[in-house]
């Protein structure tokens, strides 16, 4: 029997990315169903998603973070096979496929997406709805660093959200990491647990992280999230 597959989108205020999301990830083969959660935004993220046919929306009342709205969804999710998408994907989302693909054929326990920047109208459509990136790495080279010193693994993406894998992985994990460091707990927990974890390349884009306050602010709680979740591995190790 196929396993069942869900798409779980967590989205804050993404009312201008979601429909698109949605109705990308809608029709990827052998998808059952489409669960975006409202993780407190302040815009119609949830009416949106709705009108564009996701099978559940679960609406949080406040935000609470990447890993804390991911653990809500686990609660209305069916499928044994997870693929993890951001809402601000739009039609690139459909590349979710490939990743789909590589853990039902048994390539992998979980493929991770590295974005190779192609679907350029699509990206040029997103870089207009926020300030032009250009963030300096910092917290993707510590994540990366932190996943080779505790795995032995070097990754390419260490925190690409886009991401399928067997349920099992986060059920025997114990949940997501909260907030932004869930990417980096993941593929920790996955490979320490013996899980075959994969890179694989996808023409996705998102909205970029910009240089103002906001951008730097971020990128601070991202590099204060990663650091927790490696910090909690080391000492659990």
């Amino acid at each position: 029997m196929t396993p069942r597959v869900s798409v779980v989108i967590p989205a804050y205020n993404e009312e201008d990315l979601i429909a698109h999301t949605v109705r990308a990830a809608s029709s990827i083969p052998g998808v059952a169903e489409v669960i975006v959660v409202d993780d407190g935004s302040r815009d119609d993220t949830k009416g949106t998603a709705k009108r564009a046919g996701a099978t559940c929306v679960v609406e949080l009342g406040r935000n609470v973070g990447k890993g804390g709205a991911l653990n809500q969804a686990l609660k209305s999710c069916t499928g044994e096979i997870l693929l993890l998408l951001d809402g601000d994907l739009g039609p690139s989302a459909a590349e979710g496929a490939k990743l789909l693909e590589a853990v039902q054929n048994g390539t992998a326990d979980m493929a991770i997406g590295v974005p190779s920047g192609a679907y350029p109208k699509m990206a040029e459509h997103i870089s207009t709805l926020a300030p032009k990136s250009g963030g300096f790495g910092l917290v993707v080279r510590v994540a990366r660093l932190g996943i080779k010193l505790l795995t032995g693994r070097i990754m390419n993406a260490p925190l690409s959200g886009q991401r399928a894998l067997k349920r099992e992985i986060v059920e025997r994990a114990g949940g997501f990491e909260s907030r932004f460091g869930v990417e980096v707990g993941l593929t920790i927990d996955a490979v320490r647990m013996g899980y075959k974890v994969v890179e694989i390349p996808i023409n996705m884009v998102h909205r970029a992280t910009g240089k103002d306050v906001r951008g730097f602010r971020h990128r601070g709680s991202q590099l204060f999230d990663v650091l927790k979740a490696l910090c909690k591995r080391t000492l659990w190790r």
